[in-house]
């Protein structure tokens, strides 16, 4: 950790012009594993850097800018690269200098670089004769970056970017560097549906199971906003000194966790005094939560850690019938997620032991887009048998009542639970076909509420054994629940925005009405669910 500490000054505050050593969590817990990790390379016959690409989410004022230009700087100088360019950029030129900004400072409080680099103003460009490098401050319209070849991109404030035009330009454009780094600094975001929130989501998903891309390096630092947050934390970071003991906002020890430099160059007090004003103003108490405690201060949420998910796999299944001789005759309760004639459509059986068994029906029309937005694997899923792909732009209801006769006659079904919005027509198609009864339920907060704290709870026991369904796995991810705002302990589902969103979770809501069934039907085993008041 040489190159900050001997070229580069602090710019601000008590330690302006002071060396910028790192402290204890910014060397150990983000430049030495970022730049410290190497692969070899068969490509270039010698080792690289592991990680590609880094995100860096914390709450404001723990450093974010100063540190972002230290590794710019590090890239730009030090990285040994001949003719590297490394860019910054953000959503307009003066949020992008606000990185930069520190960046020159840096240059001129030191000596060496002071002399070594050339800074054009007017570009707002700084130049390296001596290797041919540049670093250079770029705007967010990305039609105009591509023909860059960036060896160093930093895409500041990602909650502020519009959509991902920017970051898709300069993460197209690599592969001519040998150990290139992409990487975005920011705070959470508020909004649900944006650049920014999918490419946080992403981030944590990859925090949460390094291996989906283990070129990504994390560092992520959220208070948690529901128990099943803090659990998580708990379980990938175990150990870990300063994890928060609780969901409450208010409790300062809690704070640490997404604050690293409090008590450092962050101030506790000032911290105190936002929390003072945030206890009574509502406005103040989201920001606090956004801004410091680095929070979605929305009521969405993604409800199922998936690294809980992978934990109730149980036996994996190779394909869809791999496990029906075993279950052949069992009983099990049955939730039917009925969708539109254009859309797909979720059977789910939970059994006795715990076992969970789908069935799944699309028409061929939504294939194409479906599979374009998972990279081709729900092209594959359907080509495995996983999905059943009925022909035309319309499900075809037979192929739905044929799958379902069949489950019947292999299986003891107890009842179906399906929803309302199913359709009375459906209903008797099911009881003429196979004379099960079938009982009548929604998505709604009272109805889901008990099932879905059911299935929380299960789930963390490992009582359930799903085969590793690849298509539940995606539905699983996705699923995101909401609570009202002044009663976070109910829950249901949420569907997403088709519009907006390429993914799909019917198959949640199927197996909760399947567990809605259990409770019904296994009152000696389940208690009722209603009244409870715990979620996670």
């Amino acid at each position: 950790m040489a190159f900050p500490a001997e070229l580069l000054r602090h710019i601000k505050g008590p330690y302006r012009r002071k060396p910028f050593v790192l402290r204890t969590w910014q060397e150990h817990e983000i430049i030495r594993p970022l730049f410290g990790e190497v692969i070899w390379s068969s490509e270039w016959q010698r080792y690289v850097r592991r990680y590609r690409r880094a995100f860096i989410i914390v709450g404001r004022k723990n450093g974010k800018s100063e540190i972002a230009a230290a590794i710019q700087l590090l890239l730009f100088v030090g990285d040994d690269e001949e003719a590297a360019e490394v860019y910054n950029a953000a959503k307009d030129t003066k949020q992008a200098e606000k990185v930069f900004g520190p960046a020159l400072r840096m240059v001129q409080l030191s000596p060496v670089l002071a002399r070594r680099l050339k800074y054009y103003k007017n570009e707002r460009r700084l130049v390296d004769e001596k290797s041919g490098s540049i670093y250079e401050v770029i705007t967010s319209d990305a039609k105009g970056e591509l023909g860059h070849n960036p060896h160093g991109f930093n895409l500041d404030e990602v909650l502020s970017q519009p959509d991902g035009s920017l970051w898709e330009a300069m993460d197209t454009a690599d592969g001519a560097r040998e150990q290139e780094l992409l990487f975005a600094t920011s705070t959470e975001t508020d909004e649900p549906h944006s650049f920014g929130a999918s490419l946080i989501d992403e981030a944590e998903k990859v925090q949460e199971d390094p291996r989906r891309a283990p070129h990504v390096f994390t560092f992520i630092r959220k208070a948690p906003a529901t128990a099943q947050e803090l659990a998580r934390l708990h379980r990938v970071f175990k150990g870990h000194p300063h994890l928060p003991v609780s969901t409450d906002p208010w409790d300062e020890r809690n704070w640490k966790w997404a604050n690293p430099a409090l008590d450092q160059f962050k101030s506790r007090e000032a911290l105190r005094r936002h929390a003072l004003a945030a206890k009574t103003n509502a406005a103040k108490e989201k920001a606090f939560r956004q801004f410091q405690l680095n929070q979605r201060v929305q009521q969405l949420y993604r409800y199922i850690p998936l690294d809980l998910w992978d934990a109730n796999a149980g036996e994996l299944a190779a394909n869809p019938t791999w496990r029906d001789g075993q279950l052949a005759g069992r009983k099990c309760w049955a939730g039917l997620d009925l969708s539109s004639k254009l859309d797909l459509t979720a059977w789910a059986l939970l059994f006795d032991d715990g076992s969970i068994r789908w069935r799944f029906w699309v028409p061929e029309a939504v294939v194409p887009g479906l599979s374009e937005h998972t990279d081709g694997a729900f092209q594959q899923w359907c080509d495995a048998g996983w999905i059943t792909v009925t022909e035309g732009n319309v499900i075809d209801y037979t192929s739905i009542y044929d799958g379902i006769e069949e489950d019947h006659a292999q299986f003891a079904i107890a009842d179906v639970t399906y929803d309302k919005w199913s359709g009375e027509p459906v209903r008797q198609e099911i009881v003429e076909r196979t004379g099960l009864e079938c009982y009548e339920s929604s998505t709604t907060y009272d109805r889901m509420t008990g099932p879905m704290t059911e299935f929380t709870r299960a789930l963390h026991a490992r009582e359930y054994a799903h085969g590793g369904n690849p298509v539940a796995r995606w539905m699983a991810e996705h699923l995101k629940g909401k609570s009202p705002a002044d009663d976070p302990d109910r829950v249901r589902p949420v569907k997403p925005d088709r519009r907006k969103e390429h993914v799909r979770i019917d198959g949640m809501p199927a197996l909760f009405f399947a567990i809605d069934g259990q409770m019904r039907g296994g009152e000696d085993d389940v208690l009722d669910y209603r009244g409870l008041a715990t979620v996670g």
